[in-house]
């Protein structure tokens, strides 16, 4: 006679249920809790990138683990982000050959190194977003905006001194969140504030008060960095997404809208400026900071007077100076990201990352102006994006870790509109019931 289990009388043993299967997990395929799991991890990865105040941070601390996850689940890359991945890899390619001479020096094997690790991780998410593209890219901007959020709340705080710790936050007279840097801390915050500015005009934001609310926090994190790069990007970022929501909507009634909204969010933030300019420490800083040029910007060893004497040595030296070697030779960093590239790399890298600016700005153009299901994310991402594109004349952007989330972003809106595009031509030249196919409508 076969075996019978106490839980189960009457029941064979071979027969009885698992320990497992009877449990709480009983109702859940393991496949789903990986998934979970997966998603937790995107959504933590987003939300940690404002955590920057030193080289290492809970957002390098859980990238290992995402990625390596992403992958095991069967994320690919695609035939339209492939351009991406062309650039990126001469990029470093040319890098390496330039770092060469100098392997036996710590720091700039270490930078190179950095290089390498921020460039796997924009390959990462122009695969992640290309499948899937609409939710994940909304579970990554909304992690994105809630850590502008964060740090611009905190940035306000020490600014303000409310509390004994204001040191974490504020830096040289000026906000700087989590950020070491207020001027990272400033450029930061901005596709947070474009992200609801745009749920706002669109009127596809759920929560308009939350939403507004945070945007008033983000601006005046923004305004607070006293960061004359954060300014100047910003504005131009928000005129591109405007210009671009406004120009290709269909609907008199969302145009009036943006009208509207627009005209009412610009008194409004002219009224908080001038309340924050009543403040003497705050006009002050804003009389020193809105200067066209500063100190450290003039003379024949200033920023300009460095760029100049350094063009005319890299002309002499196809292969660049090296990897940090910049810095040795005047003292101070190059604070334009394109002589810096051609300093670091030498002529091949300089070039490919200006093509790469080049690339990356058509095809944001071309996302943001075309129909198609994902104009409305693009229309968030690339003026973003552009804003570090033009703030790269000014400051050193390639070692910002957001700047290649949001090429990644850009590139995969790019690889899902062509799949998108293939399909709905497919569609239109396939014959359907005896007549020509219908072309999918585009737009959202």
């Amino acid at each position: 006679m076969p075996s019978t289990t106490a839980a189960f009388p009457g029941v064979p043993a071979a027969a009885a249920p698992s320990r497992w299967r009877e449990g709480a997990w009983s109702g859940v395929p393991v496949l789903r809790v990986v998934h979970g799991l997966a998603g937790a991890l995107h959504a933590a990865f987003i939300f940690f990138a404002c955590f920057a105040f030193s080289d290492t941070s809970p957002y390098d601390v859980v990238a290992i683990p995402t990625i390596l996850l992403w992958l095991a689940l069967g994320i690919r890359l695609h035939r339209g982000a492939m351009p991406l991945v062309f650039l990126l890899l001469i990029y470093l390619g040319a890098i390496v050959v330039a770092l060469v001479p100098y392997l036996d020096e710590p720091l700039p094997v270490t930078w190179t190194v950095q290089l390498i690790y921020l460039v796997v991780t924009g390959i990462f998410f122009a695969m992640l977003y290309a499948d899937d593209t609409r939710a994940r890219l909304e579970v990554a901007l909304k992690a994105y905006t809630a850590s502008c959020v964060l740090s611009a709340f905190l940035g306000i705080v020490g600014y303000l001194q409310l509390l004994g710790i204001e040191d974490l936050f504020y830096r040289y007279g000026r906000a700087s969140g989590t950020f070491q840097d207020p001027n990272v801390f400033g450029s930061f915050l901005t596709l947070g504030a474009l992200y609801l500015m745009h749920g706002l005009l669109s009127g596809s934001s759920r929560r308009p008060f939350l939403a507004l609310t945070s945007l008033v926090v983000i601006m005046a994190g923004i305004f607070l960095s006293f960061s004359r790069g954060s300014w100047g990007g910003t504005v131009v970022a928000v005129a591109v997404m405007v210009g671009a929501l406004y120009t290709t909507s269909g609907s008199g009634r969302l145009r009036r809208r943006i009208v509207t909204i627009g005209l009412v969010t610009a008194g409004l933030g002219l009224a908080a400026l001038a309340g924050l300019l009543s403040i003497d420490s705050v006009a002050e800083t804003f009389q020193t900071r809105a200067a066209v040029t500063q100190d450290y910007d003039e003379g024949e060893t200033g920023r300009f007077g460095n760029q100049v004497r350094g063009m005319g040595l890299l002309l002499e030296q196809p292969l660049g100076m090296g990897p940090l070697q910049w810095r040795l030779i005047f003292r101070l960093e190059p604070h334009n990201s394109y002589i810096g590239s051609f300093a670091n790399g030498g002529w091949l890298a300089g070039a490919t990352f200006i093509a790469l600016v080049a690339a990356t700005s058509f095809v944001g153009f071309r996302l943001m102006a075309r129909p198609s299901p994902y104009r409305a994310h693009a229309q968030i991402v690339f003026p973003a994006l552009l804003m570090f594109f033009l703030q790269a004349m000014q400051i050193d952007v390639e070692k910002w870790r957001h700047v290649y989330m949001m090429l990644g972003m850009v590139w995969a809106l790019e690889a899902a509109r062509l799949r998108w595009a293939g399909s709905a031509e497919a569609r239109l030249a396939r014959p359907s019931h005896g007549g020509p196919g219908r072309p999918e409508r585009g737009g959202l």
